[in-house]
């Protein structure tokens, strides 16, 4: 029987958040927007992640706004956002009724599909979010954040998979973030996934290590339903798979995506001028779109890895570098096993970095390996050892319930706050997830609106409502 496979256009937000760290802003998608819209994807993934961050803080954009735009020049293709659980795009946890608000209005401005996924694979995190998308009548798609390690079995991510479809999730995706998937894993995966689950399952993996496409391949033939790929210009290295190349490997064949390989071409031709200009700009290193195998060596994500070089170069012990790979697997392990995506690779990664520089394992702790060991990010994968969790946070308390039931209500606070600001309702959630970096986009906001003082205009506009 055939198989249509859907694809997600990834060109939007985690292509170039990948290799420009998100700094595409809306000025280049709008000419290529009408001819994105008539290809006829799966979906347009072109929201959330760290394009909301990058928006207010580098692009002077307001992103509710890119949003709208991209809305209204879109009309015929699902858009979809990718959406941190209970942090929602920020770094951590908010009270339930700004989640809720937070989803409400991405799909009132016109989010069809929410992408949700934890960085612990903890279900209790993403509950609320789950149940908030529903109720506005979004896709809800919960991801699983695939990692590797003792605990890490198909049955491991079987009985995940199976807790995501009890919660109501409308589809599953896995999401290979750190490219660790081989293809013959990924086979084995999708079909012990699809033996267990009737909802839809995604595959979302990176081309760091050189595999992503094989891999995309053999899920197909496993029985994934979509798959994430990127325009041809900015795919490859540590982005996604080329589109317009797995189009071609399914064209013909039961799998066929039924996308047109010439309407993909001229959009090519169009991101090929961007990539040309991100490049000459400094923007794009062309080093990042080579492969790289640490990833497979070391189970270090690539972000990582250059992550750690550069704490070390500032600390003058580059020399060191080998012998902190070495210490993540041993923090890792100490601390529960989570998956190493954003925030807890940063939080292993740096406490690793501490253990070897400081020549004493645990000698010095930051706080957010201490909150990662007390709970306040959720439950780890594997409990953390008792006697492990004294030594690093003494007679703390340790969190056992879902973090968020420990928060009070925090909206109507946070709209008296940021009010002498605010000029669209939304604005509230920009200030929630990103206070400073949120009044300076209004600051300059204002004052290009009204040429002066941002604070005095909008008192007065408040007063005299036009």
């Amino acid at each position: 029987m055939a198989k249509k496979i859907g694809i997600t256009e990834t060109v939007l937000r985690d292509a170039h958040q990948s290799l420009i760290a998100t700094r595409m802003p809306i000025e280049d998608m709008l000419p290529i927007l009408d001819k994105l819209d008539k290809v006829g994807y799966y979906s347009l993934e072109c929201w959330g992640g760290a394009t909301f961050d990058a928006c207010l803080r580098f692009l002077n954009e307001d992103p509710w706004e890119r949003l709208r735009v991209l809305r209204k020049n879109c009309p015929n293709t699902k858009l979809q956002m990718l959406f941190r659980g209970q942090n929602m795009l920020g770094y951590r946890h908010y009270a339930d009724d700004v989640l809720e608000y937070f989803v409400q209005r991405s799909v009132a401005n016109g989010i069809d599909i929410i992408r949700i996924f934890d960085a612990l694979n903890d279900i209790k995190n993403l509950n609320v979010a789950i149940k908030a998308a529903k109720k506005e009548g979004a896709h809800a798609q919960v991801a699983i954040s695939y990692t590797t390690g003792p605990i890490f079995t198909h049955e491991y991510y079987i009985n995940y998979a199976k807790r995501i479809e009890d919660t109501g999730a409308d589809s599953i995706c896995i999401k290979d973030m750190a490219a660790l998937l081989t293809p013959y894993e990924t086979y084995d995966l999708v079909k012990a996934i699809k033996s267990v689950v009737k909802i839809p399952v995604q595959l979302h993996t990176h081309y760091t290590s050189g595999l992503a496409s094989m891999c995309e391949l053999k899920a197909v033939e496993a029985g994934v339903d979509m798959l994430d790929t990127a325009m041809s210009p900015l795919a490859l290295g540590t982005s996604h798979t080329p589109t317009e190349s797995m189009v071609a490997a399914l064209k013909g064949t039961e799998y066929d995506t039924g996308l047109d390989l010439v309407l993909l071409n001229e959009i090519r031709e169009y991101f090929m001028t961007l990539r040309t200009k991100y490049i000459k700009s400094g923007l794009l290193d062309p080093s990042m779109l080579a492969t790289n195998t640490k990833a497979l060596v070391y189970q270090v994500p690539g972000g990582m890895l250059s992550n750690l070089l550069s704490q070390l170069k500032q600390a003058g012990k580059a020399d060191k570098l080998e012998e902190v790979l070495q210490e993540v697997p041993r923090v890792r392990k100490d601390s529960g096993y989570p998956p190493l995506v954003t925030p807890t690779s940063q939080i292993v990664g740096t406490q690793a970095v501490y253990n070897i520089i400081t020549g004493e394992r645990y000698k010095m702790c930051t706080n957010e390996f201490k909150d990662l060991v007390a709970g306040k990010y959720g439950s780890t994968p594997l409990p953390i050892d008792d006697e492990f969790a004294r030594k690093i946070i003494g007679d703390a308390p340790r969190i056992t319930c879902r973090p968020a039931d420990l928060l009070q209500p925090e909206l109507e606070s946070l709209r008296k706050e940021c009010a002498e600001w605010t000029e669209q309702e939304e604005d509230v959630l920009s200030y929630a997830q990103f206070p400073k970096v949120a009044v300076d986009f209004f600051k300059k906001r204002a004052e290009k609106k009204y040429g002066i003082d941002g604070k005095h205009a909008n008192a007065e506009k408040m007063v005299h409502p036009v």
